[in-house]
């Protein structure tokens, strides 16, 4: 049951965070990487080769590519290959369940899956990356495709967006994420005190609770209290009973005297 249900409330959550943005975002993300396959193709089926901005941009002929971005990690296709198929549904999670306020962050997200997924399919298919975007930026140049520039895009504009944007960032420079961070703290502190509160109405019930023993302490008391009070009764109806011989006693001698003739009886019985 408990597997079930949470399955349920993952799918609850998943819904509530997949709106019309995320949809568009989706598509996009399929646009994107049917952009980068088919580019890959047709560089290497038809010769491709021109210039796009003079000695910046060129496209060039198909290169072959059996590492990672800069030619890091070369010869090493089947780490990259495990690589990315842990981090493709570790991504797909993440922005799946991210809320729709947070719209930039999923986009980028977006494209780095539409980026990682576009290499891994070269990976699989070939055993290597098709490369033929020649950029040069004075101080380093290199060859690379449509994949890598959404990856590294996406990864760039996430990053600025979690330092200083969205609601979360280390360094809000806009107005409307400092007014979300001012807002999330204030919900945070209000939580907290609820909290307190509930904590401070459940503090009698909860056992070795210092109100606990002090209630009781009170219960010992009240007991004591109801013990001396029924020995005081217990007192109080015996005390009769022990002074009933003494009015016995007294009783006595005039029950003794009441046959004896008193002085004045007798005066009066000479004078008749």
């Amino acid at each position: 049951m408990k597997v079930k249900e949470f399955f349920v409330k993952l799918g609850r959550r998943i819904k509530s965070c997949f709106g019309v943005k995320s949809a568009i975002f989706l598509l996009v993300c399929l646009l994107l990487l049917a952009a980068d396959l088919l580019t890959k193709h047709f560089a290497e089926s038809d010769g491709w080769s021109f210039t796009v901005i003079p000695g910046f941009i060129r496209v060039v002929h198909v290169q072959y590519n059996d590492g990672a971005a800069l030619e890091s990690f070369s010869g090493a296709v089947p780490f990259l290959i495990t690589l990315t198929c842990i981090a493709i549904p570790v991504f797909i999670a993440v922005v799946l369940l991210l809320p729709e306020r947070f719209p930039l962050l999923k986009f980028c997200m977006y494209m780095v899956i539409a980026g990682a997924v576009g290499n891994l399919v070269d990976r699989i298919a070939f055993g290597h990356v098709r490369d033929f975007i020649a950029m040069d930026f004075g101080f380093i140049s290199f060859v690379c495709n449509f994949a890598d520039i959404w990856l590294v895009v996406g990864v760039i504009i996430m990053i600025i967006d979690l330092l200083f944007l969205n609601e979360w960032a280390a360094f809000p420079l806009t107005k409307k994420a400092r007014a979300a961070q001012a807002e999330r703290k204030r919900k945070e502190e209000l939580e907290k005190r609820q909290k307190e509160e509930e904590l401070d109405m459940l503090a009698p019930y909860v056992p070795g609770s210092e109100t606990d023993k002090n209630s009781d302490g009170d219960a010992e008391d009240s007991a004591d209290t109801t013990e001396e009070a029924n020995k005081a009764d217990d007192i109080k109806e015996s005390a009769p009973s022990e002074s009933e011989p003494a009015s016995s006693k007294t009783d006595k001698p005039e029950d003794n005297n009441e046959p004896k003739d008193r002085p004045e009886d007798k005066k009066e019985g000479g004078d008749e």
